[in-house]
């Protein structure tokens, strides 16, 4: 009588067991089921493993085989219990794209084509942002990444390093043809991505949520922008201004209870509610995160500069090394053919030529 209304609760079947109803704390098994995740993962971390390089015969080709077909049987299962609300084509496309160049990022022995391989995985991600509809993330990814940071990246290497012969793999640096700690990386790597797995699916639950934020607050830091939109509309006149609050000093756009104060050339003020406002009158999501950026982390845009500086100063450290002994190299050989000339006299006989003279 008094239970009211009766929801329907989704029920699960493996086989011949029925799973008990779906709580939040098993949201993971909207997306895939535990069992089956963990076994994928250890096995794209031993393929993984196999695929990196080490000195003497590499099994890369069946290492590499190993790893897209775990991440392939995990798409695949995923893909299976989405049903209904599978993603379109593209994000198969992308996603390929994106695991198959990662892996070559971490696997290939020559820094530069690691590098162009690492362009290719930046504008595949771009790719899976743009079916999100985050065109900003998309479009910041291809500009910091793959235009600033991987030109940056690619100067360091060029200027660190000597460029070797075609197919000469000899001359590289054995930092570079064989991986220091194969086994190691791949768990950690393979450990934290499955620690991430179930904290976003499990954990993220129990947080503590955000406190709601008003992004309009941020229009009193933009009058410039508030001004331009309400003389676009007709809402203000060529003398007419947006009033200053005396006792602050500041202008008197609340953004928060939606009201803007303006004093007209006669002297006389009018107050703007929210719902007179221009449409185009908001905050948009690139300002907003303009504003967090510059007012929140500032400092950590300034370690990224800083660290980017400092890869280039450690580049032109090692090129100056190469140069210094390079040359110290070359007066070495030539003091050798000076003491070789003066100790072998048919040698300087030749030198003096038919007439005796130098």
């Amino acid at each position: 009588m008094g239970r009211g209304p009766q929801q329907s609760v989704p029920v699960f079947c493996v086989g011949r067991r029925l799973l008990r109803p779906l709580q939040r704390e098993d949201a993971l098994l909207h997306v895939i089921a535990p069992a089956i995740l963990f076994t994928l993962l250890v096995s794209g971390g031993v393929g993984v493993a196999l695929a990196l390089p080490r000195a003497g015969r590499m099994p890369q080709v069946v290492g590499a085989a190993t790893a897209g077909l775990a991440g392939g049987l995990l798409i695949l299962a995923m893909t299976i219990r989405a049903g209904a609300d599978a993603p379109n084509v593209y994000f198969y496309i992308f996603s390929a794209i994106a695991l198959g160049a990662a892996l070559r990022v971490i696997t290939h022995d020559r820094p530069v084509y690691a590098a162009l391989y690492f362009v290719l995985t930046v504008i595949s991600t771009s790719g899976l942002f743009l079916i999100l509809s985050a065109e900003f993330m998309a479009f910041a990814m291809i500009i910091v990444y793959a235009g600033a940071i991987l030109i940056t990246y690619l100067f360091v290497i060029m200027l660190a390093t000597q460029a070797p012969e075609e197919e000469d793999v000899e001359v590289l640096a054995d930092y570079d043809t064989t991986a220091r700690e194969p086994i190691a990386a791949t768990v950690a790597g393979f450990l934290l991505l499955a620690v991430m797995t179930v904290m976003m699916l499990h954990g993220t639950a129990g947080l503590q949520k955000p406190l709601p934020v008003e992004p309009n607050a941020l229009l009193a830091d933009m009058p410039r922008k508030v001004e331009s939109s309400l003389r676009n509309h007709g809402m203000m006149d060529t003398g007419d201004q947006i009033a200053i609050d005396e006792t602050t000093g500041k202008l008197m756009i609340d953004g928060v209870k939606g009201e803007i104060v303006i004093k007209m050339e006669s002297g006389l003020t009018a107050t703007l509610k929210r719902d007179e406002w221009p449409s185009d009158l908001r905050v948009k999501n690139v300002e907003g995160l303009g504003f967090d950026l510059l007012r929140n982390h500032p400092g950590t845009i300034e370690i990224a500069g800083v660290i980017l500086l400092m890869a280039m100063l450690g580049a032109v450290v090692l090129s100056r090394k190469q140069v210094e002994m390079d040359e110290d190299a070359k007066a070495a050989q030539s003091r050798q053919l000076s003491e070789r000339r003066l100790s072998d006299p048919g040698a300087a006989a030749i030198g003096r030529g038919p007439g005796g003279g130098e």
